[in-house]
């Protein structure tokens, strides 16, 4: 679990990639950069930067910052109360993300497995994303990435998020941050 300190210091991070990238954010915006550790205590391995531009009843636009070899664990966006789960087009910004998704394994893929959760990854079949290119994940496959060694930022454009619903081969997973006392 993030303190607030840390939360703090890997906002100024992921907000300086994005400065670096000529991506610029709001005051606002800087101060809402989502820190998901997803309750793991290894934001540097497993971890995401998240700025929300918008999230409505229709859609969605954000920007997903990864750190060097910073991976966003496997998970599904499944349908909720009758309604298709999240559709989600990734664009690279910058950086190479390795994309893996249900379908056939790829024979060596070039992503490494976060050691402390191997058994949590069982999809394999690998897209590479420089950038400029893009990839649309269909809703409720399962899927999980990571950037590589530069880092990565990502522009998703979705149908509506609603990440707390997000379902992850990890048991020990909460997608919602929780901060502890310093």
């Amino acid at each position: 679990m993030l303190t607030a300190a840390r939360i703090k210091h890997y906002q100024e991070q992921v907000a300086q990639c994005l400065d670096q990238k000529g991506i610029i954010l709001t005051p606002e915006e800087r101060m809402n950069i989502e820190i998901a550790d997803f309750g793991l205590g290894e934001f540097e391995v497993q971890g995401l930067g998240i700025i929300t531009y918008i999230n409505t009843s229709v859609y969605c636009a954000k920007e997903l910052v990864l750190l060097s070899g910073q991976t966003c664990p496997q998970h599904r966006h499944p349908s909720i109360d009758g309604k298709s789960g999240k559709m989600e087009t990734f664009r690279c910004r910058s950086g190479i993300v390795y994309l893996y998704l249900e379908g056939n394994a790829s024979s060596r893929i070039q992503a490494l497995v976060p050691a402390s959760s191997k058994s949590s990854y069982t999809v394999f079949q690998e897209f590479v994303l420089r950038p400029g290119e893009q990839y649309t994940i269909p809703p409720d496959t399962f899927h999980w990435f990571q950037a590589g060694p530069e880092g990565a930022v990502i522009s998703e454009f979705s149908s509506t998020s609603q990440d707390e619903y997000d379902v992850f081969v990890d048991p020990g997973i909460v997608r919602i941050p929780q901060i502890a006392e310093e």
